[in-house]
């Protein structure tokens, strides 16, 4: 390991063609499907945050789509597989436009509160969404609420998924499994993550204070820049009916755009990420839950 002045690693990861760091700007399209399996009796009273919800996938997906046409990038969005089943067209078009498409559970349900049965056809409901739909199989997995379970790995790779982007033990990719049996980990964590900065909701029981989309983006950018620095990797957790709305995604634009200068970074799909990173980890052994 190679350190710095300061003691931290200088490159933690090799990226490709001498770029200092990767990064993505990835979404979760939840929709109303988080609503829906906590409420799952009687979810239709909550008629205001279904419409605030509902925006994601109506409204935020399609302006989505032409922003990042603009800035001339392809991303990755993690659908629940219900989301799928509700919103085809919405999806349909997201692929269309060459983003990657990943899963994200079926009813955004809380896997490590399911039982194995449950967690098993949960997946395998998602996955008939997806090919019922876009017409391939999906390679990519982010658990809904982080809520991977120690059976997840396992199921995913039984379901031939590459990557999982779940988890939080590293600041680079890394291999979930054992022996020839693993998969891509693309780790996140709460700090890239939108809720924490927009989300209000007595439905989920969410009452932060919303920050202004500066200070969102303050937080974003200092996670970037220290990802350039020492050689790491930079993944949102945004969701389209929070940072797609006009402020948020105005300062977004700002921010993305800022990162598209940085000659260092590697900007690409989760998906991408991932294959570079198994041809890297190729004899690394895999980490064990």
């Amino acid at each position: 390991m190679c350190l710095g002045d300061d003691g931290m690693e200088k490159q933690v990861f090799d990226w490709p063609d001498g770029k200092r760091c990767a990064a993505s700007i990835s979404w979760d399209v939840d929709a109303e499907s988080g609503l829906t399996y906590k409420y799952r009796d009687g979810v239709e009273r909550f008629v205001a945050m279904r419409s605030f919800l509902r925006y994601g996938p109506t409204i935020a997906l399609p302006r989505l789509i032409n922003v990042l046409e603009q800035l001339g990038l392809k991303q990755t969005f993690f659908v629940p597989g219900w989301v799928i089943d509700q919103y085809p067209g919405a999806i349909e078009q997201l692929a269309a436009h060459g983003h990657e498409v990943a899963l994200h559970g079926y009813l955004h349900e809380r896997t490590y509160d399911l039982t194995a049965e449950q967690e098993e056809e949960s997946l395998l409901r998602s996955i008939d969404s997806y090919v019922r739909v876009l017409g391939m199989r999906p390679d990519g997995w982010r658990a809904p609420g982080f809520a991977f379970s120690d059976r997840t790995a396992a199921l995913l790779i039984e379901n031939g998924f590459k990557y999982d982007s779940s988890l939080m033990g590293d600041d680079v990719p890394y291999l979930l499994g054992r022996g020839n049996k693993t998969l891509v980990e693309i780790p996140i964590g709460w700090r890239l993550d939108d809720w924490p900065q927009y989300m209000h909701s007595r439905e989920f029981e969410f009452m932060m204070q919303i920050a202004s989309p500066s200070r969102a983006m303050e937080v974003f950018r200092a996670e970037f820049d220290a990802a350039v620095k020492y050689g790491a990797m930079f993944v949102t957790v945004w969701h389209p009916f929070l940072s797609g709305r006009l402020a948020q995604l105005d300062k977004a634009i700002e921010f993305i755009n800022y990162v598209k200068g940085v000659e260092g970074a590697w900007l690409a799909t989760v998906g991408q990420i991932a294959e570079h990173a198994s041809k890297v980890l190729a004899s690394t052994p895999g980490r064990e839950l």
